[in-house]
């Protein structure tokens, strides 16, 4: 599975996340993918690649119907649900995203 750059993904408990980018570890030389929330502070995450790509543990959470820990969303069209309306309005306004507190 390749992560998308720039694409939405759901996670499987619900939330949606903007791929930013994928980057180097500098010590371990292993890929992370750099995340943010598309909701609340819009803060930037990074988790592993491996791990962003990984199928969720269905031993764990039997009752998810998501294969993957996080699924890129294919949004085709403006006429969609107001939910994706607003996804893609925060995309097209990436620059707008508040700072991190940090």
């Amino acid at each position: 599975m390749k992560v998308k750059v720039k694409g939405i993904y759901k996670h499987f408990k619900g939330d949606y996340y903007l791929v930013e980018d994928i980057a180097i570890d500098s010590e371990t030389d292993e890929k992370l993918v750099l995340y943010r929330a598309l909701y609340g502070d819009n803060i930037l995450y990074a988790r592993l690649y491996k791990s962003f790509i990984n199928k969720v543990d269905k031993k764990k959470y039997p009752n998810i119907k998501q294969e993957y820990r996080f699924e890129l969303q294919d949004i085709k069209s403006k006429k969609i649900h107001k939910k994706w309306i607003f996804l893609y309005n925060l995309v097209l306004n990436y620059w707008h995203f508040p700072k991190n507190k940090q």
